[in-house]
């Protein structure tokens, strides 16, 4: 058997990216300096993340000097720790679900009150229903009952012999 030669990888798909080159190397900085705030809002997000290597071409080393310079700029409140971005949404609560002609309208203040016929059905107790005196009470006779009189006093008026001290 004749063995069959490699092929060659496809150039087109193996993109080579052109590699970035940290600012730190092109600015010749040895030294990264805490206070030095211009230099560090170039390796900081808008949101105020630490922008990974991949994004700013550091070294390793680089990379943990630029961190430690961050955090201890951010502690002495050169550096936020977080920024507030504000996006505005075109519905609240639209989540891809579809159109909102196809979901019912949200109750609002102005909304009417629900139609009559909505309310509860006939035998169940309702919120409004009126008593018209005609139905059966039950436990009225406790609340109607005369409350007996006793003689003992009420609240601190007596004098304490118990010593519940």
């Amino acid at each position: 058997m004749a063995k069959q030669a490699r092929r060659a990888k496809n150039k087109d798909n193996s993109r080579r990216a052109k590699r970035k080159v940290s600012v730190l190397n092109t600015d010749q900085i040895d030294y990264v300096d805490y206070k030095d705030v211009n230099l560090l809002k170039k390796f900081v997000s808008d949101r105020a993340k630490i922008r990974a290597r991949r994004v700013t071409g550091n070294s390793a080393q680089q990379q943990r000097e630029v961190a430690l310079a961050i955090k201890n700029a951010r502690e002495m409140a050169l550096l936020p720790y977080t920024n507030r971005v504000t996006t505005q949404r075109n519905q609240r609560g639209d989540r891809g679900r579809g159109p909102a002609a196809e979901r019912p309208p949200r109750p609002t203040s102005d909304t009417p009150p629900p139609p009559p016929g909505s309310g509860p059905r006939e035998g169940e107790e309702g919120e409004f229903e009126s008593f018209d005196g005609a139905g059966e009470d039950i436990g009225t006779e406790a609340v109607d009952a005369p409350v007996e009189a006793t003689d003992a006093p009420v609240g601190d008026e007596s004098p304490s012999e118990g010593g519940e001290d």
